[in-house]
């Protein structure tokens, strides 16, 4: 007589959407997240979170620092948003510059 078994326990390999591994990647590297504490609670290693991490950058999904500051004085013309590339490159693109040229200001900087 064969010998069968049974696991009745949850399917080991999950399916992640990438609305979840973009929450989950972004969650784990936040000022003050650990990615320990973050790959505990969504139950994978944290190796994976890495590799979502390198995933979502070839893709073009890459994060940045943001922070926001007070405006000290307004922009001639009206509202700006003002972008920092590093030390020595700062852009200030106007409320009124239309989405597809602003886009590819900051992909071209971003590609130096």
């Amino acid at each position: 007589m064969s010998r069968v078994e049974l696991i009745s326990g949850p399917e080991r390999r999950r399916r992640w959407s990438e609305d979840q591994k973009r929450s989950i990647v972004a969650e784990a590297f936040a000022p003050g997240g650990s990615v320990c504490e973050v790959a505990r609670r969504a139950d994978v290693v944290p190796g994976q979170i890495y590799r979502w991490r390198q995933e979502l950058r070839a893709a073009g999904m890459g994060f940045a620092e943001v922070m926001v500051t007070p405006v000290a004085k307004a922009a001639p013309g009206g509202l700006a948003m003002e972008i920092e590339f590093g030390e020595n490159i700062r852009v200030r693109i106007p409320a009124s510059m239309p989405k597809d040229l602003a886009s590819a200001v900051v992909k071209a900087l971003m590609a130096r």
